[in-house]
């Protein structure tokens, strides 16, 4: 069974009024990257290949700042931080606006215990301006039966840690 949008709310941190959803919660876009280089997965190792920040244009001092982004794959940051419950699984869906505009998302299960601001693959059909800040993705909720959580390479990506004096 899928939980409430406001239900998923509890599990998100800095959110603002208009991302819950009767079903889910809409998360925003942080970053873009371009993958340069390749990378690698073995059977018991993994490696990321390099990335470059897409840097957005901002067209006056009070513009929000827009990815002017070509076809192609882009990895995408979503600026929320996602913490997915235990007893749940998240899924991330595109917004249809997304769909609308010749562009898909892409991404993996989020595991019970994970928490971080995760990424996502854009794949962009047609040329499309993208705000950093605008709505691109919804996270969904679901009960699941599980055994232990998550704690693997991701586990707390993209998230700043406190530094320790």
């Amino acid at each position: 069974m899928f939980q409430s949008g406001t239900f998923v709310a509890e599990h998100v941190s800095e959110i603002m009024s208009g991302q819950v959803q009767p079903n889910g919660l809409d998360l925003t876009l942080e970053a873009v990257y371009e993958q340069i280089d390749s990378g690698r997965i073995g059977r018991n190792e993994k490696e990321i290949g390099d990335r470059q920040r897409v840097e957005p244009e901002q067209v006056t001092e009070k513009s929000p700042e827009t990815y002017y982004l070509p076809r192609g794959g882009y990895v995408v940051q979503y600026a929320e931080t996602v913490r997915i419950p235990e007893g749940h699984v998240g899924f991330i869906f595109p917004r249809s606006s997304l769909m609308r505009n010749s562009c898909m998302l892409n991404t993996a299960v989020w595991d019970a215990g994970y928490e971080g601001k995760g990424e996502g693959l854009l794949q962009v059909h047609h040329d499309i301006e993208l705000e950093r800040g605008a709505r691109i993705a919804q996270l969904v909720l679901s009960e699941a039966e599980h055994e232990g959580t998550y704690d693997g390479d991701y586990q707390g990506e993209n998230v700043e840690q406190p530094t320790v004096e």
